[in-house]
């Protein structure tokens, strides 16, 4: 039961963002649907207008023009025509580029090379670069040149296959990704995977899932970051690209059939409310979101204590645990008993409905299930 017309159905729940483009765009989709957002870019972006590698190979295809060219970005194609504008190639680039096999990954290079005033000679209606191998393959690319502009991280798997079937490769590398200029927010993010305090992690791009995990491993904690993700935290990738160095992890993911931020939310929107626990207690649905509970339709912010106490006593539901059962669950875990009551007492008064959950003498707490639905517990 998701009371998700009044709150949205992401309210209660923590969503982390890696993204450094379109950061923005990508929080206010969550938001909008009530999540909590957690930003931390995981990298930037380094433009190469000044950078003698991109010139570099500018120049080489200019002088050796290729067989093939393709647009894997858009971002990083209308990067590639302005720098040669501002070195003053760029009419030189065009004409290049038109007299060549242009092909465009997906509709939005596409449109970056129609607004150039270039027409691709394809593109895939999959928006994946292996459909594009694929296609080479099958034309044959013995003795052709084939230049492949880059997106922030070598794709060695697909210039291995071509290369291997005789084709030459010239990178065009239009921007680079570099670690963030201030990595606190990564770490604070990272920190908050192990602790489980957020539900969701989303990745936009292959090097920031890349980065993410270097900077835990860099740290010591890439084996609870690891326990934490797939598990505990959703991890959600914009496309199987981007999914890669998780997967190479051992991480499960979630990706949308369209890669789009829209249907990443629209994922996130049906997963994450369909893991919330729903349980009926004194006669009060309740629904244990991440930060938040749903109580009887009301969503009920509930401090990260007093949630560790919640799922505890919802894991034995109905059952009594005791005090000395509940500390291991507390943030830190702890040692004096006294520490469960304090945050018992603080659970109960953000869930605002009494009777939610009852002391047992002497022995601990229970959730007061519903009578259809407190099989098999003790005492009350």
């Amino acid at each position: 039961m998701h009371d998700d017309a009044q709150h949205g159905p992401l309210a209660g729940f923590t969503v982390g963002v890696t993204a450094a483009r379109r950061a923005e765009e990508l929080g206010a989709l969550l938001t909008r649907r009530g999540a909590a957002v957690l930003h931390a870019p995981a990298l930037r972006t380094v433009p190469l207008e000044d950078d003698g590698e991109l010139l570099a190979a500018t120049e080489e295809l200019l002088d050796d023009v290729p067989d093939v060219v393709i647009a894997t970005t858009a971002v990083g194609f209308r990067g590639w025509t302005e720098a040669a504008d501002g070195w003053g190639l760029g009419d030189r680039l065009l004409r290049m580029l038109h007299g060549v096999e242009l092909l465009a990954r997906g509709p939005k290079v596409k449109g970056a090379v129609r607004a150039a005033g270039l027409t691709e000679a394809w593109s895939p209606g999959s928006e994946s670069l292996a459909e594009v191998r694929d296609r080479l393959l099958a034309e044959g690319v013995d003795g052709r040149r084939i230049a492949l502009q880059l997106h922030g991280e070598p794709l060695p798997g697909f210039v291995d296959a071509l290369r291997e079937a005789g084709a030459e490769v010239v990178g065009v590398p239009v921007y680079r990704w570099m670690p963030p200029a201030d990595i606190a927010p990564l770490d604070r993010m990272l920190d908050a995977t192990v602790a489980r305090g957020m539900d969701a992690v989303t990745f936009t791009s292959a090097p920031a899932a890349t980065s993410y995990l270097n900077r835990a491993e860099a740290r010591g904690i890439l084996p609870q970051v690891l326990s934490a993700l797939g598990r505990d935290v959703v991890v959600a990738c914009v496309g199987p690209v981007t999914a890669l160095p998780l997967q190479a992890r051992g991480i499960d993911t979630l990706q949308p059939e369209r890669f789009r931020l829209g249907p990443l939310v629209q994922l996130l929107c049906a997963r994450l409310p369909a893991r919330a626990r729903v349980l009926p207690v004194a006669g009060c649905p309740v629904e244990i979101r991440g930060h938040a509970v749903l109580v009887g339709g009301a969503l009920r912010p509930v401090p990260p204590a007093g949630m560790a106490l919640l799922h505890a006593l919802a894991r034995r539901p109905g059952r009594v645990v005791s005090r000395a059962g509940l500390l291991p669950a507390l943030p830190g875990g702890g040692t004096d008993e006294h520490a469960v009551e304090t945050e018992m007492a603080r659970l109960r008064t953000a869930l605002g409905v009494p009777g939610l959950i009852r002391t047992v003498d002497e022995r601990g707490y229970r959730l007061a299930l519903d009578p259809a639905s407190d099989t098999g517990h003790d005492g009350s």
